[in-house]
């Protein structure tokens, strides 16, 4: 029997993660109307098509292939970004999940940087290790988005290499074209030395909000 993916809340210290749904699409649109130098590889709507692609990723995760999360900023209360499970993998005998993918994330640009996104990756990862028991996470991006890439490392993916017209690509003008994707991911075996790293990275953002808002004070 195939997996079904699901989308369980999950609860961090900066982020809340919630089964994406149209309540969150004002916040997403305000989101998307920032800054939006750092998409031009990644598949974000703008403000007006918020609610079309809101409807879009809620069909897919009635396949059971998706399972969406908007990104609640816990200090706000506001959705700030979207990430998502995707193309789960049974083990060989049909049963159970051993692999899936952790993509279609994009944060508002006042969300990058604070710590948000190491909060998500610890949440997801550790749903997926230690509830559903997968073999491994996978992640991958645009092979020429290097901030992306970056950002895959510094939770602690590993990359594997890069695979050529691989998949659609998110870049304008790109319409109809494949990209190559730098595919990376996390095992089993790396998931208690990679949460150890994922908790210290956060620990350290909170530090430097706490740092910050002193300082503001």
């Amino acid at each position: 029997m195939s997996f079904t993916l699901e989308a369980p809340v999950l609860d961090g210290t900066l982020v809340r993660l919630e089964p994406l749904d149209r309540r969150h699409v004002p916040d997403l649109a305000a989101a998307v109307a920032q800054d939006r130098g750092s998409y031009g590889f990644t598949w974000v709507p703008t403000a007006d098509e918020v609610a079309g692609y809101v409807d879009t990723q809620r069909g897919r995760a009635a396949t059971g292939r998706l399972a969406p999360y908007a990104q609640v900023e816990r200090a706000t209360g506001r959705a700030v970004g979207v990430t998502s499970y995707w193309d789960p993998r049974p083990w060989p005998d049909g049963e159970g999940l051993c692999a899936v993918e952790v993509g279609f994330t994009w944060l508002a640009p006042s969300a990058q940087g604070t710590g948000l996104n190491t909060d998500a990756k610890l949440l997801l990862f550790r749903n997926a290790f230690e509830n559903w028991a997968v073999a491994r996470v996978d992640l991958k991006t645009d092979a020429r988005n290097a901030r992306s890439r970056a950002a895959i490392e510094a939770v602690g993916a590993r990359f594997e290499g890069v695979l050529r017209n691989w998949s659609r690509s998110w870049v304008p003008g790109e319409d109809g074209r494949l990209r190559d994707s730098a595919i990376f991911s996390v095992v089993a075996q790396e998931w208690p030395d990679c949460r150890s790293h994922l908790e210290q990275r956060l620990a350290r953002a909170l530090e430097r909000g706490a740092r910050t808002a002193e300082s503001s004070a």
